[in-house]
């Protein structure tokens, strides 16, 4: 809801904002297509705000034309570009609503979970924005899964996967200080569970098997042992783990 609620207010300052940028605005043409080549030229120039400024006017003036759907994809690049996320996404989210079949309708879905990524913040935070672009990209494969995009797509999702499981690996370290090992072990077995495929597996097991020991949960303590040498027989990890196995 907090994301669609943004989303809304971001809405209505476009429209606001479209509203004013005809006096900023290149566009002198009452041609949508020479109007589309006076906002692109700006954009191939790298001068996003000016770009963005004749969108918005064509958005408006030229709604329904050969142009639109272009046009409409070029406004949320503009933003993206500048990385204001926020914009951005509501405009290929138009975009993805009014021209489902365009050819930049593709483009535009990828363009659209790269918004989320970009809002994606640093593990320590809020990760309702990370959630949203693991799902975006998700749809994408789904839809789309022999795309020019998809290798990147793919990678995207492992890199915020791994930002979740880092973030709940965090929290286990926090819970080993506070010698609280018992709530340690359960994040630990979360990241083996939800994120078992992600950099910090292993990271997760060895903390694991640490926990079992020091709460005296040996047996236990063994089969995870097993389990990790199974698992993860070129971890960095593997010669600790197999000094526990001594010890123990």
């Amino acid at each position: 809801m907090k994301l669609y609620l943004i989303l809304a207010v971001t809405a209505l300052s476009v429209i606001f904002s479209a509203c004013g940028s005809s006096d900023r605005s290149n566009i002198n043409t009452d041609d949508p297509e020479k109007a589309y080549n006076i906002a692109m030229e700006s954009y191939n120039k790298k001068d996003y705000l000016q770009a963005i400024d004749d969108f918005s006017v064509i958005k408006v003036k030229f709604s329904g034309t050969s142009i639109s759907d272009k046009a409409q994809y070029y406004f949320g690049m503009s933003y993206l570009k500048r990385e204001e996320f926020v914009l951005a996404a509501y405009e290929f989210e138009y975009l993805l609503k009014n021209y489902a079949t365009s050819s930049f309708a593709i483009d535009g879905r990828f363009q659209l979970a790269m918004c989320y990524f970009g809002l994606s913040p640093r593990y320590s935070l809020d990760q309702t924005y990370t959630y949203q672009a693991i799902s975006e990209f998700k749809n994408f494969l789904e839809l789309y899964p022999t795309d020019k995009n998809a290798p990147d797509a793919e990678a995207k999702i492992k890199e915020l996967r791994n930002k979740l499981a880092f973030k709940e690996l965090k929290s286990a370290e926090l819970y080993m200080k506070m010698d609280d090992y018992k709530a340690a072990t359960v994040y630990y077995e979360h990241v083996l569970d939800e994120y078992f495929d992600t950099d910090y597996a292993d990271d997760a097991l060895y903390g694991k098997i640490i926990t079992l020991k020091t709460r005296k949960k040996y047996e236990e303590a063994k089969k995870e042992i097993e389990r990790f040498e199974t698992r993860f027989p070129k971890s960095d990890l593997l010669p600790k783990v197999q000094n526990i196995k001594k010890s123990l």
